[in-house]
């Protein structure tokens, strides 16, 4: 058994002994006793079961996804942090970016852009954006596809510098490409332009 087996399994033993020991403590008679031991043993199996099979139960867990698609809308909940944070691929990478609309410029990581696939080279001179931070020195980029749920954007610009450190950003050049995007009840709600 590896070490990290090993550790899971005194863990469950812990988690299984602590509610047990509580109803021995108890010292009721032997059979609500046994009852009462059988059902947190059930308890616990079944809790065992659904951690295990997670993945294949992941149809259940979209009803209460950060982001999801209603018809032509992409939906996406507030973040703990007070942020809107989309599921998004980028020709065909996938990342978890922050939507910004105080960002004019959808950025990227360099490593992002990398994976990617994006020619950094395309303009032979970087340029000088304003950020949060401050001035910093971007090199930009022709996105082919980005994707947003329901909401795909083809040819969109990007920059990208290594001084955005590991954040991604969706910025206006991405918003501006829809027919409307709101705010209802902590959900961003992003419509795609009808064609």
């Amino acid at each position: 058994m590896s070490g990290d087996r090993a550790a899971q399994f005194a863990l469950y033993a812990v988690m299984l002994i602590l509610p047990l020991s509580a109803l021995v403590a108890r010292r009721q008679p032997i059979g609500p006793m046994l009852k009462m031991a059988l059902a947190w043993v059930a308890i616990f199996s079944v809790g065992l079961l659904v951690a295990s099979q997670r993945d294949r139960l992941s149809g259940l867990t979209a009803l209460f996804a950060d982001q999801q698609v209603s018809g032509t809308e992409t939906r996406i909940h507030i973040a703990d942090d007070g942020h809107f944070w989309a599921d998004v691929e980028i020709d065909g990478v996938g990342r978890r970016m922050l939507i910004d609309s105080g960002a004019t410029t959808t950025a990227l990581s360099t490593a992002t852009a990398k994976a990617a696939g994006l020619d950094d080279e395309e303009s032979p001179f970087p340029m000088v954006i304003d950020t949060a931070d401050g001035q910093v020195t971007a090199r930009t980029a022709t996105a082919k596809r980005v994707t947003i749920g329901s909401i795909t954007a083809t040819d969109l610009g990007i920059v990208t510098s290594p001084s955005f450190g590991e954040t991604d950003v969706i910025g206006m050049n991405f918003l501006s490409r829809l027919e409307s995007w709101r705010v209802e009840n902590g959900t961003l709600v992003l419509t795609p332009k009808q064609i």
